[in-house]
């Protein structure tokens, strides 16, 4: 904690102006984790409830911006300015690293299992998780979110605002969080970066539809954004949930790191929401995320990040990259073996979109790859189609991480699900084992059974 305090001190101090434009702009990431970061540490220690479950996703959503702040000068190929950073930094990722491993070996057995708690209840009938409260769970079943708005947007002047941004902004002087605060976004093409900081919590967004509301951005790494920073629409506030909208990226396959939608946010919730872009369209960044009849689109990593991460029941939508390019659908990116976190995608359909189908056969398409040691995906119950490269998945850099990954198959059906000719990595599974599977459900691996429910959308707890 003490280091912490001190790296975000030195860091603000820095003379950011000898970095160059585009040294800046990392250094401004690396500014805003470092104070994020103090906040998770202060959380972990001063947790009420002691949970060390919710302290594992906090350690882990820590060292995710320790690494998302040197991504900044690396996607920029100025990593000589990092260097520059003061020392101890290098030494904080110990520190954070071995609290993680302590951490974990104080979390009991009988916690390992959110599902333990309620496996004697029976599911609730509309087939959400718990973590959802009663009355959030209302507000997204009664398809009457909007008419309950604490504040509206629209174009055509109808509503209390015109932009997104200056709802978030009187949101914040709203409820101060302690509230679930409305925001009904009306039909509309909403042209803005948004930007939900970590002081904005229990915000819901409920939209008209799936490409009725949009909400669109081009920011993107080579005109000059980190990945952090294309995003058009970031969200670090807990409990943030999105309901029938659309968050695209429209810079392009040749502009690189573009990202349409990026969440940081803890129990956060995604129900009948699209994503669209080409590479890095969705950036699950850290903490525990939940994303149901979603529809993304993409062409390389194009659901990444070091979330604990589940996307059930949605349409993954592979789309036409630029020539020389591989299809990659996940980049998952941790760095540690305590973390908890991973991409599950359950009961979903990767399949081609309308711009690839006629040219599938030019372009490789692969499951995923992977950009740091301990990455870990799940992919089960769900329809691959003909797309899929036999060998299943892509490695990053010759044998980096090929032992040390984790990723794996369960189950799945179409033609691109036989697993006969997939890699032969120590890291790659293909499961058999319904009770191996079974720990990345919603209900095992999100702890989905204690939070989902009060968001009211639907979810399956297990296989």
């Amino acid at each position: 904690m003490k280091q912490a305090v001190e790296a975000h001190r030195l860091v603000s101090t820095m003379d950011s102006d000898s970095f160059g434009e585009r040294g800046k702009s990392a250094w401004q990431d690396c500014l805003e984790l470092y104070k994020d970061t103090v906040d998770l540490l202060n959380r972990s220690v001063n947790s009420n409830n002691k949970n060390p479950l919710d302290t594992h996703t906090w350690l882990s959503a820590s060292l995710a911006n320790q690494h998302t702040c040197r991504n900044g000068f690396t996607d920029f190929q100025i990593p000589s300015h990092y260097d520059s950073f003061p020392s101890m930094l290098s030494n904080f990722s110990k520190l954070l690293s071995n609290s993680l491993a302590i951490n974990k070996a104080t979390i009991p057995s009988t916690a390992t299992s959110f599902s333990k708690q309620v496996r004697s209840r029976r599911l609730l009938s509309d087939g959400f998780p718990e973590w959802v409260s009663t009355a959030d769970r209302k507000l997204l079943q009664s398809g009457g979110a909007a008419a309950k708005a604490d504040i509206v947007v629209a174009q055509d002047g109808s509503g209390g605002f015109k932009t997104i941004s200056e709802a978030v902004e009187a949101a914040k002087n709203l409820g101060g969080g302690s509230k679930r605060i409305v925001v009904y976004v009306k039909a509309g093409v909403y042209n803005e970066n948004v930007e939900i900081k970590n002081d904005i919590k229990n915000l819901m967004f409920v939209g008209d539809g799936i490409d009725a509301t949009i909400v669109t951005g081009n920011r993107n790494n080579v005109d000059g954004s980190t990945t952090f920073q294309s995003a058009t629409f970031g969200v670090s506030g807990d409990r943030f949930i999105a309901q029938d909208m659309t968050f695209e990226n429209t810079a392009g396959p040749a502009k690189y790191q573009a990202v349409a939608l990026r969440s940081g946010s803890d129990h956060s919730v995604f129900y009948r929401c699209s994503f669209k872009g080409y590479q890095d369209t969705l950036y699950v960044y850290s903490q525990r995320q939940f994303y149901r009849d979603c529809n993304v689109y993409g062409t390389v990593d194009f659901i990444f990040g070091d979330a604990v991460a589940i996307l059930q029941n949605c349409n993954i939508l592979v789309r036409k990259p630029i020539s020389g390019q591989e299809n990659v659908v996940t980049c998952q990116t941790r760095t540690d073996p305590n973390e908890n976190t991973g991409i599950i995608i359950q009961n979903s359909r990767i399949t081609a979109s309308s711009d690839l189908r006629p040219v599938q056969g030019s372009f490789e398409t692969y499951l995923g790859r992977p950009l740091q040691k301990y990455s870990r995906t799940v992919i089960m119950t769900s329809s691959l189609d003909g797309l899929i490269d036999p060998k299943g998945w892509l490695p990053g850099s010759g044998n980096f991480a090929l032992s040390t990954l984790y990723y794996a198959e369960y189950m799945n059906s179409g033609a691109g699900a036989a697993t006969g000719g997939r890699v032969s990595w120590p890291g790659y599974h293909v499961l058999t084992s319904a009770a191996e599977a079974g720990k990345f459900t919603v209900g095992n691996f999100l702890g989905g059974d204690s939070w989902i429910p009060a968001t009211g959308v639907p979810f399956a707890a297990g296989l």
